[in-house]
């Protein structure tokens, strides 16, 4: 085990538990936990992921990979887009949670597991992030939150434990593409899959295409923008973006930030 007083304490609290389902994304905290809950439970513990039109396809299967890499017991689970979030209102994330949580704590209760955990962090609480409310109400637990473990812990952490995440981009489901207040539609994320897929394969990790209607608006990191900054590299990637669906093709200039849409609420 690692030499690290915050590792020890998640470990003795994750033992605690006997027996856990993990809502399983792939990304570098769930994955980071995935290994820990292994080390701490070992048997008694399954992975969950979420499978629906708004989570792209090269995350299930990177997730399902990592689940394969550490022998660990996995389903995934089909959710469908629900009315309540289909013309996505400012709190949309709070309504989502809920329902796939409800899912994943009906698959706990039904296989005899005591508590279902998720990889929210100790710096999640500085964003905003109604899903919080809803984990609470449903009573998930987040032992990275509650060991107050942050993102560059969490990194350094999954470096040690031999991780290939440690150094994985950030990443979102695909709703936080889209305005609030627009219809939700299958097309629109297959559109911006399709064109942050291309962006990745041109060497920008962190990258988010925000969608209006056939406009694209691009965020890659700041240091990164002037890579963008030649016309060839230009072209290209406006032809492929028409080629995705979109009509119109934008950099925002401010760079990537996470939530960006957030600043649109009247809490901003």
């Amino acid at each position: 085990m690692i030499n690290n007083e915050k590792y020890t304490e998640l470990i003795k609290y994750l033992q605690k538990m006997e027996k856990v389902v993990l809502a399983f994304s792939g990304g570098v905290d769930s994955t980071f936990l995935l290994k820990a809950a292994q080390e701490a439970l070992g048997d008694n513990l399954k992975a969950v992921t979420i499978l629906s039109a708004y989570i792209p396809r090269w995350e299930i299967e990177e997730a399902r990979k990592l689940v394969a890499e550490l022998g660990v017991r996995y389903e995934i689970i089909e959710a469908p887009i629900i009315d309540e979030i289909r013309n996505n209102p400012e709190n949309r994330c709070y309504l989502c949670k809920k329902a796939v949580f409800a899912m994943i704590q009906a698959l706990a209760e039904r296989e005899g597991y005591n508590y279902v955990i998720d990889g929210t962090n100790f710096d999640d609480t500085g964003d905003y992030r109604p899903g919080l409310k809803a984990l609470a109400e449903l009573n998930v637990k987040s032992p990275l939150l509650e060991c107050k473990l942050g993102k560059a812990e969490i990194r350094a952490l999954s470096k040690k434990l031999g991780l290939g995440t440690w150094d994985k981009a950030p990443y979102a489901c695909l709703l936080t593409r889209i305005p609030y207040g627009t219809e939700l539609k299958v097309e629109d994320f297959v559109k911006i899959e399709s064109a942050e897929r291309y962006m990745m394969d041109l060497g920008f990790k962190a990258v988010r295409v925000r969608c209006h209607d056939n406009l694209a608006r691009i965020e890659v990191p700041a240091k990164d923008r002037c890579k963008l900054f030649n016309e060839t590299i230009l072209d290209q990637i406006a032809a492929k973006f028409r080629k995705f669906g979109f009509r119109y093709i934008t950099l925002d200039l401010e760079g990537y930030r996470v939530g960006s849409f957030n600043e649109t609420l009247p809490e901003s």
